[in-house]
């Protein structure tokens, strides 16, 4: 057995290595990714040049339509339509989900039947089954079921053309909607509601505070793309000749003959409201991640104060 003193002494540490002695990091070239980017840049230029240069854009009837009394109002219509159309999706959708995750037969049964139909039918022909109501029914009577009518009410004062409208929007929507929160509610691992309801959580409260905030994680994105959908949707509208802004920019430009004018107007008015859904699902997405991510993603203004940062910091 040997003591301390025995043992041999410890090596010196390394001389720290000469200045052209230490190993040089270079980044990896990649120059098909440079030549992708500037082919890219090229083809970008290219379109925004023939944008700007041709003359049978008339930028300036854009410029005096975009913001007509007219279009404006067409616009508003676009967006009652819309949150018409998602709010009762929505809200039927979520119950269709719940149907269809039930253990009773005949509630996943209607559920599957109503998925299946509207689905299938295109949304044009649903709003004109609407529209045409009052070819089936001329009155519509509300009273004991399969007994006597107490009020009867005629069907075109009761559904005028902005319901049938909202109405044929919101049952279309229902139907993917429902499949959509039905993903979301899977998508949660069944371990957490059992551990849940092993602590004496109440089922109220398992569903709010532990379920549906991570299934609003998959459920978002999808719904996100479902109401941008929506707003477009609505241009299918113009068969009941409603004025949204599809139909309203049809009118005028009949009337004018200005057709690509005008088409820019809607144009940029689909864009803006997409736009602005956009921002929105970003920031809906960034606050349901916390429970998931350690870092949220940063936001557009967050990424901006960091890249002046960095560029303080080459200046410097």
């Amino acid at each position: 057995m040997t003591s301390d003193l025995d043992a041999p002494p410890a090596p010196p540490p390394p001389a720290p290595a000469r200045p052209e002695e230490r190993l040089k990091i270079v980044p990896a070239r990649r120059p098909l990714t440079w030549l992708a980017a500037a082919v890219v840049a090229v083809l970008v230029a290219m379109a925004g040049h023939a944008l700007v240069t041709n003359q049978a854009w008339e930028w300036s009837v854009v410029a005096d339509y975009v913001f007509a009394d007219a279009v404006l109002s067409s616009v508003v219509l676009t967006v009652e339509l819309t949150v018409f159309g998602v709010v009762a999706g929505f809200v039927l959708g979520t119950v269709l989900a719940l149907m269809r995750i039930s253990r009773n037969p005949l509630l996943r049964s209607v559920s599957w039947t109503y998925t299946w139909i509207f689905r299938s039918v295109p949304l044009i022909l649903q709003l004109l089954f609407w529209y045409n109501l009052a070819i089936l029914y001329n009155q519509l009577s509300f009273g004991i079921p399969f007994g006597p009518s107490f009020v009867s009410v005629d069907t075109m004062s009761l559904i005028p053309p902005f319901l049938a409208a909202g109405l044929g929007l919101g049952l279309h929507q229902a139907a993917y909607s429902g499949e959509i929160v039905r993903a979301g509610f899977l998508s949660v691992d069944q371990g957490q509601r059992e551990a849940a309801a092993a602590l004496g959580i109440p089922a109220a409260r398992q569903f709010r505070r532990i379920v549906l905030p991570q299934a609003m994680r998959s459920i978002v994105p999808n719904a996100a793309n479902e109401i941008i959908g929506m707003v477009k949707n609505t241009s299918q509208v113009y068969v009941m000749a409603l004025p949204e802004l599809f139909y309203q920019v049809q009118v005028i430009y009949s009337r004018n003959g200005r057709v690509i004018p005008l088409l820019l107007v809607a144009t940029a008015w689909y864009l803006l409201l997409t736009t602005l859904l956009s921002v929105a699902q970003f920031y809906v997405e960034r606050h349901y991640a916390k429970g998931a991510l350690r870092t949220v993603p940063p936001t557009p203004l967050q990424k901006a104060r960091a890249g002046l940062a960095k560029l303080k910091a080459v200046a410097r």
